[in-house]
């Protein structure tokens, strides 16, 4: 662990970058280490953390499970916001250069960075491993892309290259065998195995998933085997397909599998899909939050068998997730009736106009998933789940609007404060103040919106859902409405300040019309509620 985090200091020295994840794997003896930034800065600190890597790992004493040939066994640069793959795959060459001229080490580029496609498959890079790799460099296909073609008994070789996301994912299985553990692995990776058929000709079977590469072995640590597998496609095939699949193969070959980890981190929607994945299976309402999702996906798939699951740690966009964005939503019942009520001017109506309109349509999510679940309406169930699912994307929305009318108070607030001395001076502060009132119309005018648009699932709810929760349904309208109007008070009161008059005229007219739609609608709910509860 000293090594390791010597590595990643030199990750954490460059500014502009954020150490997401340290994932060391005992038996493997290989740590993942994930990053990100802008991407000068990240090409930075991933040439310091391959120099070092070589100044403190000896390869030539290394032993481990996964196949390897370096200290920096392989360093994928990957796109996540704002920039093409074609732009990334410039970053990674400039880093292989870099990395083959100053620390003179063999650098092979592979997936999107290597115009050679007869070799940007990593695997086959990497077949020989270290070990066959003082051979192989001679070879001349195998020259290296940068540096020198010798091989470096210390550093080894590196491979570096540009891809999308890849989900590294082992899956545990209650035997000890590698030999078995490997025979499941070429069932299901996309590569398959290689047969003779009956004239000694031969030929390759595919296995079953795409975009699956998969090998077996024993992890000593754990005392079982693993099929350890790359998902290099999670669009063509999904955690929980991979995880059901080696489920249904192991169980031809008397194998069961136990549970499953994760190597690094995974998106929060590869978590979602699987947990409403398994909630279909049980035909379930899927319509339930984030959070639950995520407990389905983790007891489904079994990820805290070998050790705890904590999402704020493996799932990217919680790692990436500024508090800032969301310390009103984070805060305790008590905590935020605290804060609205002290002497601050915000949180104010804005976001207190979201807050209501996220319990609104919350109770009609509510209602829906009671339906159901109710004794009697199984058939029906995807019906409310289908209402629940949509209940939660708008309460969700509502609730990230709690923070954001927050935050667009608070620049205003900035904007007024920016010095006002020199002509140029003023100038900027006006601009910045138009802007910031812009986003301050804005802002609640989704809530307006959002708010709407929910009171379609609150009336599906009072016509259809559960009769005994029609009370619950009628609270939510009530709280949809008066999210519409509390947010079009601060619309309008923002707009008064604001330069562009025919666009406060536009906004104002539409936001007339969703008020009064809201009302007339809030009016047909309450009398489907009254005159249900008076029957």
């Amino acid at each position: 662990m000293n090594i390791i985090k010597q590595i990643t200091d030199q990750i954490e020295s460059v500014e502009g970058v954020r150490l997401l994840n340290v994932d060391p794997g005992k038996a493997t003896n290989r740590t993942v280490v994930t990053f990100v930034g802008e991407p000068k800065a990240v090409v930075d600190a991933a040439f310091l953390a391959i120099k070092k890597a070589g100044e403190l790992i000896d390869m030539s004493r290394h032993k481990g499970a996964h196949p390897r040939m370096g200290a920096t066994d392989v360093c994928p640069l990957i796109p996540i916001a704002d920039i093409s793959m074609e732009e990334t795959a410039a970053y990674a060459q400039q880093l292989a250069k870099r990395v083959g001229d100053e620390l003179k080490l063999p650098v092979y580029l592979y997936e999107a960075a290597q115009p050679d496609k007869s070799r940007n498959n990593l695997s086959v890079i990497r077949a020989g491993e270290y070990e066959g790799f003082f051979k192989k460099i001679k070879e001349p296909q195998w020259q290296p892309d940068f540096g020198p073609a010798e091989f470096d008994p210390k550093r080894g070789g590196t491979v570096v290259g540009a891809r999308d996301f890849l989900v590294a994912y082992n899956v545990n299985l209650n035997t000890t065998s590698t030999r078995r553990a490997n025979a499941i692995a070429f069932d299901v990776r996309e590569a398959g195995r290689k047969i003779k058929d009956e004239n000694e000709v031969e030929k390759t079977v595919p296995g079953s998933l795409k975009s699956v590469k998969a090998i077996g072995w024993y992890i000593e640590e754990y005392g079982i085997a693993q099929i350890s597998i790359n998902l290099t496609n999670i669009n063509i095939t999904p955690v929980h397909i991979a995880f059901d699949e080696v489920c249904r193969k192991a169980e031809t070959r008397g194998i069961r599998v136990t549970g499953s980890e994760l190597v690094g981190l995974i998106p929060l929607k590869s978590m979602l899909d699987a947990g409403k994945y398994f909630l279909r299976k049980q035909k379930r309402s899927t319509g339930v939050s984030e959070r639950e999702l995520t407990k389905i996906a983790v007891k489904s798939m079994g990820l805290d068998e070998l050790y705890p699951f904590k999402p704020e740690e493996k799932i990217i966009e919680y790692r990436l997730r500024s508090q800032a964005d969301s310390k009103l939503v984070n805060m305790k019942l008590n905590e935020f009736a605290d804060e609205t009520a002290s002497e601050s001017p915000a949180p104010g109506g804005g976001s207190i106009a979201a807050y209501v309109g996220s319990l609104g349509v919350s109770l009609a999510a509510m209602v829906a998933n009671l339906s159901s679940h109710k004794k009697g309406w199984d058939e029906r169930w995807e019906e409310f789940s289908k209402w629940a699912e949509a209940g939660q994307q708008y309460k969700d929305e509502l609730l990230k609007l709690v923070d954001a009318d927050t935050k667009a108070f608070n620049q205003i607030m900035h904007a007024m404060g920016l010095p006002k001395g020199t002509e140029q001076e003023k100038s900027v502060r006006k601009q910045a103040i138009q802007n910031a009132t812009r986003n301050a119309i804005e802002i609640p005018f989704k809530v307006m919106q959002a708010s709407y648009n929910s009171m379609e699932i609150i009336k599906a709810m009072a016509e259809t859902g559960n009769p005994n929760s029609v009370s619950d349904v009628g609270v939510g309208a009530l709280c949809a409405r008066s999210a519409v109007m509390g947010a079009f008070m601060n619309v309008r009161i923002n707009a008064s300040g604001y330069d562009d008059k025919s666009f406060v005229q536009d906004i104002i007219s539409r936001g007339k019309e969703i008020e009064n739609n809201a009302v007339a609608m809030e009016a047909e709910i309450v009398k489907i509620v009254n005159e249900k509860i008076a029957t």
